[in-house]
C-alpha cells in the first residue's frame, strides 16, 4: 500500500512509523539480535572500568556501567581454544583446535558451530575479524555456518596464510572466499564491515561475531591513538597495546550508536569479551608471575598461564528489551563454553540434545542473580604446555576451577577469593579440597583425550579448488613449525606434513613455493621433493623460477603430503606455500 493511499485513509506518518515497526516485528518474530565482540590479547585489567590507572576505555566503561558483568568469567590462556570453545560449546581439546599452530587449530568437521544452530533458526549470520579455527575448506568460517565474512587467515596479520604483505594498514582480506583490497587501519576495517552487516541485515534477527585481531601483536596502531601513553605506557610496546584498546573502545561506541540510530539498540544481545589474559598491558618475570610493571588487577599470571591472569577475562552482556542489564555483577562460575547454550536459550534457538556440549545456560542467573546455577566446576588445561615441548598428557598445566578454589596440576590449591594472587599454596591445609577436586579431572580427561588426533585438510574440495597450504598448518610433534612473515623470510631448514584428505580421485596439481605467488619471489633452491599417498616425485629446480610444479595422480582418502626444497649443499626446508588444485 503506497503512502498516499495510507493517508486518505486517515494515517499520519507517526500512526505509518508504528505501523512499519509492527510489521517488522512480525516478520523478525521480535527475535533478539546478537552481536558478540570478542578482542584479542587484552586482559581483565586492559580496562578502565576494571581498574586500569593509565587506560582510557569511556564506551567500555559504560558498556559496563548499563550490563551484568559476569566477574568469575573463564576461557582458554591463549586464542584458537578459546575461539574452539565458544564456536561449539565443547572442551578444545575435543574440538580438535587446542593449539595456535601446526596442524592443531582446525576442529573435527564433525563439529558444529553457534553460526549453523543460528543460521538455521533463520538468523543471518556475519563473521569479520580474525578466525583461527583454520584457513582451507572445511574449516573456513563460511564452510562454518557463517554466510557473510571478512576475516584474516591464521592467527594474526601479518602470520603465514594471512596474505603476503599486510602490516595492519591498507591490507588485503578474504570476503566471502575472494581477496579484496581494503583502506584503513585493521580494527577500522572491522568495525566497518559490522556497521554494513548491521544496517545491511536491520530487518531480520541477525548473529555477529566481530573479532578483531587487536590488541595482538605486532602492536601496530595510528600514532594518535597511541600518543596519550607514550611516557605512562613505559614498557616496550606499551603505549602501541594500549592504543590498539582505545581505538577499539572508540569503535564499541560507535556500534552502539549504529544500533540506536537504526533502532535496534533495545532489542539486540550486545556481549564484550576477550580470548585469553592480557599480553602486553603489563611486564611480568615469567608467564606465572605478578605483573612487575602495569596492571593486571591484581591476578597472578598472563596469557599463555593457568594461573587466574591468564584465563579470567571480562564478560558483559546487555539486552535492554531481555531485562538484561543494569549494572549488575554476576558472580557464578561461567566459561566460554557456556556461551553457546545460553545465547541459544535466550534466542529460541534449538540446539539438538546430542549437540548441547560441554556448557551451561546461564541465562536464568542474568535475570535473576539469585537462581542456581549449573556450572558446579569447571577445567581449564594448556595441553601440551606454553612451550610446547611435551605431549597432552593428564593434569599437565591444568586448573580445576571450583567456586573460588583453585587447584593446579592437580597438586597446589589456591582460594582467590583470599588470595586473588594466588602466592600461597594451601593444599596441605584442605586435603579434603585437593582429593575433591582431583575427582573432578578424569571425566574431562575422557572426553577430550580420544579427540586430540589431527584433522586433516580438504584438496580437491568442491568448495575451495585449488587450496593455498601454508606451513604454520605441518603437523609436527612438540615444536612450532614457521608461522609468521619473518620467520619464513629466513628460510628455516626444516619441513613437515601437511595432513590431507583427498576428496575424489584423480590427477592434481602441485605448485611448491617459499613465498607465495603474489609475492613474485624466486625459488633459493636447487632441488624439489615431494611425497603424498605412497608417490614420491623429485625434480630439479630451474633457475629463477618462483615455483615448481609436480602433476600426481591420486587415490581418494586421507594423507600426509612431505614436500622439500634443497639449496645447493644438500640441506632442505620445506616449501612453507604449496598450491593444490584437482584438474
Amino acid at each position: 500500500m503506497k503512502d498516499g493511499r495510507l493517508m486518505r485513509r486517515g494515517l499520519g506518518w507517526v500512526e505509518l512509523v508504528i505501523l512499519l515497526g509492527a510489521l517488522s516485528v512480525l516478520v523478525r518474530g521480535d527475535r533478539p539480535n546478537v552481536i558478540l565482540i570478542m578482542t584479542d590479547d587484552q586482559g581483565y585489567g586492559d580496562l578502565g572500568c576494571h581498574g586500569n590507572p593509565i587506560l582510557k576505555t569511556p564506551h567500555l566503561d559504560r558498556l559496563f556501567a548499563e550490563s551484568v558483568r559476569l566477574t568469575n568469567f573463564h576461557v582458554s590462556s591463549f586464542c584458537t581454544p578459546t575461539r574452539a570453545a565458544l564456536m561449539t560449546g565443547h572442551h578444545p581439546g575435543r574440538t580438535g583446535a587446542y593449539r595456535t599452530s601446526s596442524g592443531r587449530t582446525m576442529m573435527h568437521p564433525d563439529e558444529r558451530t553457534i553460526a549453523h544452530f543460528f543460521a538455521e533458526s533463520g538468523y543471518a549470520t556475519g563473521m569479520v575479524g580474525k578466525w583461527h579455527l583454520g584457513d582451507n575448506a572445511p574449516h573456513r568460517p563460511q564452510d562454518r555456518g557463517f554466510d557473510d565474512v571478512v576475516w584474516h587467515r591464521c592467527g594474526g596479520v601479518g602470520q603465514a596464510s594471512d596474505y603476503w604483505g599486510n602490516d595492519y594498514f591498507d591490507d588485503t582480506y578474504e570476503r566471502n572466499g575472494k581477496y579484496e583490497s581494503f583502506e584503513g587501519y585493521c580494527t577500522d576495517v572491522w568495525f566497518a564491515e559490522a556497521d554494513r552487516f548491521v544496517t545491511q541485515h536491520r530487518d531480520r534477527p541477525f548473529f555477529l561475531y566481530v573479532a578483531p585481531n587487536a590488541p595482538h601483536g605486532p602492536y601496530r596502531v595510528p600514532p594518535e591513538w597511541s600518543a596519550p601513553y607514550q611516557g605512562r605506557a613505559k614498557w616496550r610496546f606499551g603505549p602501541e597495546f594500549y592504543g590498539m584498546v582505545a581505538n577499539i573502545d572508540h569503535h564499541v561506541g560507535r556500534l552502539r550508536e549504529r544500533l540506536l540510530s537504526l533502532g535496534l539498540e533495545r532489542n539486540t544481545i550486545f556481549i564484550f569479551m576477550t580470548d585469553n589474559g592480557t599480553a602486553n598491558g603489563a611486564t611480568f618475570s615469567s608467564l606465572t608471575s605478578e605483573a612487575v610493571e602495569g596492571f593486571n588487577a591484581g591476578m597472578r599470571g598472563k596469557k599463555s598461564s593457568i594461573y587466574e591472569g591468564g584465563h579470567r577475562v571480562p564478560f558483559f552482556i546487555r539486552w535492554p528489551a531481555g531485562g538484561i542489564g543494569g549494572g549488575r555483577d554476576l558472580g557464578v562460575l561461567a566459561a566460554h563454553l557456556d556461551v553457546l547454550p545460553t545465547l541459544a536459550e535466550l534466542c529460541g534457538v534449538d540446539l539438538p540434545p546430542g549437540e548441547r556440549g560441554d556448557g551451561f545456560s546461564f541465562a536464568a542467573q542474568l535475570s535473576d542473580l539469585s537462581a542456581p546455577a549449573h556450572r558446579n566446576h569447571l577445567v581449564i588445561q594448556y595441553q601440551g604446555g606454553p612451550y610446547f615441548d611435551q605431549a597432552p598428557i593428564p593434569w599437565s598445566f591444568s586448573c580445576v576451577l571450583r567456586g573460588q578454589w583453585r587447584l593446579m596440576d592437580g597438586k597446589a590449591l589456591y582460594h582467590v577469593g583470599r588470595d586473588p594472587s594466588q602466592r600461597e599454596d594451601v593444599s596441605a591445609d584442605y586435603p579434603e579440597i585437593v582429593t575433591a577436586l582431583r575427582a573432578l579431572y578424569p571425566a574431562f580427561w575422557e572426553v577430550v583425550s580420544p579427540r586430540m588426533t589431527p584433522v586433516s585438510i580438504d584438496l580437491g574440495s568442491a568448495a575451495e579448488n585449488p587450496t593455498l597450504l601454508a606451513s604454520q598448518d605441518w603437523y609436527l610433534p612438540l615444536k612450532n613449525p614457521p608461522w609468521n612473515f619473518g620467520q619464513i623470510r629466513r628460510l628455516p631448514r626444516v619441513t613437515g606434513p601437511w595432513m590431507v584428505n583427498v576428496r575424489r580421485a584423480g590427477r592434481y596439481r602441485f605448485t611448491l613455493r617459499q613465498f607465495p605467488a603474489v609475492a613474485q619471489k624466486p625459488l633459493e633452491a636447487v632441488r624439489a621433493r615431494i611425497r603424498i599417498s605412497g608417490i614420491e616425485r623429485e625434480r630439479q629446480v630451474r633457475s629463477g623460477s618462483q615455483g615448481v610444479v609436480f602433476e600426481l595422480d591420486l587415490p581418494a582418502g586421507k594423507a600426509e603430503l612431505w614436500t622439500w626444497l634443497y639449496d645447493q649443499a644438500g640441506e632442505a626446508g620445506g616449501a612453507y606455500f604449496t598450491e593444490v588444485e584437482a584438474l
